[in-house]
């Protein structure tokens, strides 16, 4: 056909283009350039890090026990369950490099409170949300009980992990003020008031079982999510309470535990959502920041023995949309800082529930990159917004047709059955698992959070729709650690600029740890000046400085 004076020029440039080794643009004219050896600049976005910025210190990356090991963990199948206490707990890489799990460094032992041994009649229909009781109603122990959750805590304790919680729902049914583990369905702590001595002794007693084999609990979490009034829907063990009987309770169980010389600490909160820290409700369950750890306060616990400079939240329902995420989490840093500058903040439960700002669900079950990115978005905002030093999963082991699990397990058969999935099963892993693993396995507890900057933008809420960046050091060791987090289809090209001061990088290229739809943690290395960002992943580059 005949060609146009303007196509002809088109033609041309594109002749001279493939002489000089430069490919054209399509969409402007003259076109642009994006070889290496053309433009490379303005392609280029640059991240500068700088050690000397520092923040909180990292205390660690945990998941919880709930609700399936205690079928798993009695499974026969050693193989099968060394697998998921691998993928959980593993620092160990394959011959090319890849790590094996992604190394946790806290695992949350629940200790259950006897709705299993009631079975149907502990009001709780899935057997697998009801839990065992150590203590017996005649106030004997049994250490035999929770023997499926006891494997995993050993399984964890032998693969180095450093810390191990045990965190309680309810109060023993035979303690409580109707019997069950499930709540009044009132914001009434379900506890007897003479029993408050009774559960801060049962809690100690646990303590001090597994200081003595070797297991020892170093932190323990008297409430979950008071804020919720358990029992109007009985789907589990758990029980709302006040922040002034969680006061009550916390000073009689710090000093206990003193006395008893058991090395526990009392970590409180567990507040049903990020919030409830700095705001005020009707009914004593929110404002906890301020009603705990301010010294006026007549629920002040922090000079209580044993009791933990630590309050803990749970990040549901306040993770979209982003301007929701980014400021809810400054508030809190905000409040914790004026209440108690050395406070530390721990996030202690997630997972992927009901609708995520009408793209994401919970159910059914989905464990593709989008939800892994979507784990990695939260995880980054709790620690480079708000400042938490510790991130900690909800269902480490997951059987269910949901979004909420690390691992997952099938039955024998492949299908979606808890029921079959009991005694055997099928393992398999999911990207939230893995994406969690681009911070946990190589933020190791003790690294020091530092101030990272990507193309000059310090707007967290305009990061959270595009990438996001958080560095880490190991003063020590002088290793620098920096997680990249991109929510872009498209892919890009970042230099790292330096970090800051005197410090410089040892060599000139990063060892670099990739996740994205197919890539697990996979190991590769790049330049400072050429590091590469897929689609939609996540990437953790990891180097030594002097």
């Amino acid at each position: 056909m005949k060609k146009t004076p303007h196509a002809m020029l088109n033609l041309l440039f594109g002749i001279l283009t493939l002489v000089l080794g430069c490919k054209p643009s399509s969409s402007s004219f003259p076109p642009t350039t994006t070889c290496d050896t053309c433009n490379q600049a303005s392609q280029v976005t640059q991240l500068q890090v700088n050690l000397a910025g520092t923040h909180q210190t990292i205390h660690s990356f945990g998941a919880s026990d709930a609700w399936s090991s205690k079928f798993v963990g009695n499974w026969a199948d050693l193989a099968k369950k060394n697998q998921i206490a691998d993928y959980l707990f593993s620092m160990d890489v394959d011959a090319g490099g890849n790590p094996k799990g992604i190394g946790l460094s806290l695992w949350r032992f629940n200790i259950g409170a006897g709705s299993f041994e009631q079975g149907d009649s502990s009001g709780i229909a899935d057997d697998y949300r009801r839990e065992e009781c150590f203590q017996n109603p005649d106030g004997t122990y049994n250490w035999n009980k929770q023997q499926g959750q006891q494997w995993f805590l050993n399984a964890a304790k032998q693969r180095g992990v450093k810390y191990l919680l045990g965190f309680a729902c309810s109060p023993p049914v035979f303690m409580t003020i109707n019997g069950k583990a499930c709540g009044t369905g009132s914001n009434q702590f379900n506890l007897v008031p003479s029993n408050f001595k009774n559960y801060a002794d049962f809690l100690v007693a646990v303590c001090e079982h597994f200081q003595s084999t070797g297991t020892p609990l170093d932190y323990v979490s008297p409430v979950n999510e008071p804020q919720w009034n358990w029992g109007s829907s009985n789907n589990q063990e758990g029980t709302a309470a006040t922040n002034t009987d969680i006061a009550g309770l916390v000073k009689i169980l710090g000093p206990d535990l003193q006395a008893a010389g058991v090395n526990t600490h009392v970590v409180t909160g567990e507040a049903g959502q990020i919030t409830f820290l700095n705001t005020a409700t009707t009914d004593d369950r929110g404002d906890q920041i301020n009603q705990w750890f301010n010294a006026s306060n007549p629920n002040y616990i922090g000079a209580v023995p044993n009791v933990d400079n630590t309050i803990s939240y749970h990040s549901y329902f306040t993770t979209c949309p982003d301007n929701t995420l980014v400021q809810d989490r400054q508030a809190v840093a905000t409040a914790a800082k004026n209440t108690n500058a050395g406070l530390n903040l721990w996030m202690t439960e997630f997972g992927v529930l009901g609708s995520i700002c009408g793209t994401l669900n919970g159910y059914p079950r989905n464990t593709n990159i989008d939800y892994g990115l979507y784990v990695a978005k939260v995880i980054h905002n709790d620690l480079a917004v708000g400042g938490a030093s510790s991130w900690q999963w909800w269902l480490g082991i997951n059987p269910y047709d949901y979004s909420d699990g690390l691992v997952y397990i099938n039955a024998p058969n492949g299908a979606m059955d808890p029921e079959q999935s009991k005694t055997d099963g099928l393992v398999s892993d999911s990207k939230q698992l893995w994406c969690l693993g681009n911070f946990s396995r190589f933020v190791r507890p003790g690294m020091v959070r530092v101030d990272a900057v990507l193309g000059g933008n310090t707007d967290p809420v305009n990061a959270a729709g595009g990438i996001m960046v958080s560095a880490y050091t190991d003063p020590v060791a002088k290793t620098v650690v920096i997680v990249l987090i991109n929510t872009e289809t498209t892919a890009s090209t970042i230099s790292l600029s330096g970090l800051g001061g005197s410090a410089t990088l040892t060599g000139s290229s990063l060892g670099a740890y990739v996740t994205s739809a197919g890539k697990n943690l996979q190991k590769t290395t790049m330049a400072a000046g050429n590091i590469q960002l897929e689609p939609r992943s996540v990437t953790t580059l990891v180097a030594n400085y002097h």
